[in-house]
């Protein structure tokens, strides 16, 4: 993958969103307000209606693919004819993405696959603790996805999908090699720290909790941006932006728990949804209430019940795939 490709890949969530938007329309009790409502959300970001683009065009390709080629993928279907059979193995294939949080697999056009074959990966939902061979530890968020490419010159981590936790070994080789991670906008480079890296739609977010971070976005000349303990920052190809304060309880995440201080309740309810398979919906009339308090990540329809005691909110299981959160009816 050419990290500074003109045309950067659409984020996993984004393409999770399109996939489950899809499912929806295709089910038999699907209505026209689906429609309209999955129009909106096409038309609410142009990296939405891309990755609409982009999982139809993958569905036609897999609905051409050979039988004996496709078998090794899915599990057998009934026999459907003409268009149904199509329907049917498209269905199927979102399946498949959706139970492997893969639907970054389609984020690419030249390299379909890439997520898959990543050194380390993670679902939705789950997290994983790796230590490398120079002792770097790592925690991988959900849905996320690394290559290591150590070599003489340097130490390169390659995030393609999601959100680490980087606590840097020390150099033992007698030539110092940096540790970097590197996404699709830039590098951060470790200056002795513990750092986290989330690679979003359209920039990559450093929080450093530790030591100092140098950061470079691939299309900037300028030298590196130091960041240090207690920081965060966002950067694009092309700047650093947004730096602010960083509390520690941001990388509580590796432990399982999302901590939130006045936080909003619809960019609450956008961090669960990172965590949980289907749609996670927040009606825009509560999406400004303020939330305090310690919720799991692990047990995200434990948060979402936590949530309908302390608030004045009410949740709507359409399936455990789709979930909406409104306002609490008057008795």
């Amino acid at each position: 993958m050419n990290l500074q490709s003109d045309t950067p890949p659409i984020a996993p969530a984004v393409l999770q969103r399109a996939a489950e938007w899809m499912a929806r329309l295709w089910a038999e009790d699907a209505s026209a307000a689906d429609a309209d409502a999955c129009a909106a959300w096409r038309a609410a970001h142009p990296e939405h209606e891309r990755a609409w683009a982009r999982l139809q065009r993958f569905a036609r390709q897999f609905e051409a693919l050979p039988r004996e080629v496709a078998r090794g993928a899915l599990a057998p279907a009934p026999a459907l004819a003409g268009h149904a059979a199509g329907r049917r193995r498209a269905l199927q294939l979102l399946g498949l993405i959706a139970a492997g949080g893969g639907t970054a697999l389609l984020g690419q056009e030249t390299a379909t696959w890439q997520r898959a074959a990543s050194d380390y990966r993670t679902a939705v939902g789950e997290t994983r603790a790796v230590v490398l061979a120079d002792g770097t530890q790592l925690v991988l968020d959900t849905a996320s996805a690394i290559d290591v490419r150590y070599s003489p010159g340097e130490r390169r981590i390659v995030l393609r999908a999601g959100a680490i936790l980087v606590t840097s070994a020390h150099e033992a080789t007698s030539t110092y090699r940096p540790l970097l991670v590197a996404t699709p906008h830039g590098t951060a480079t470790a200056l002795g720290t513990r750092f986290s890296v989330r690679l979003d739609d359209d920039a990559s977010k450093v929080a450093v909790f530790q030591g100092a971070v140098a950061l470079q976005p691939s299309q900037d000349s300028a030298a590196p941006v130091h960041l240090q303990a207690g920081r965060r920052a966002g950067y694009t190809r092309h700047a650093v932006q947004d730096i602010g304060k960083v509390e520690d309880s941001a990388a509580a995440w590796a432990n399982g728990s999302l901590v939130a201080e006045r936080m909003p309740l619809g960019e609450l309810l956008a961090e669960l949804g990172r965590y949980r398979q289907g749609v996670l919906r927040c009606d825009e009339s509560i999406a400004g209430l303020r939330v305090t308090g310690v919720y799991s990540l692990r047990d995200t329809d434990r948060s979402l019940a936590n949530l309908a005691l302390s608030l004045p909110v009410r949740l709507s299981y359409r399936t455990r795939y789709w979930v909406s959160v409104g306002p609490r009816q008057a008795s």
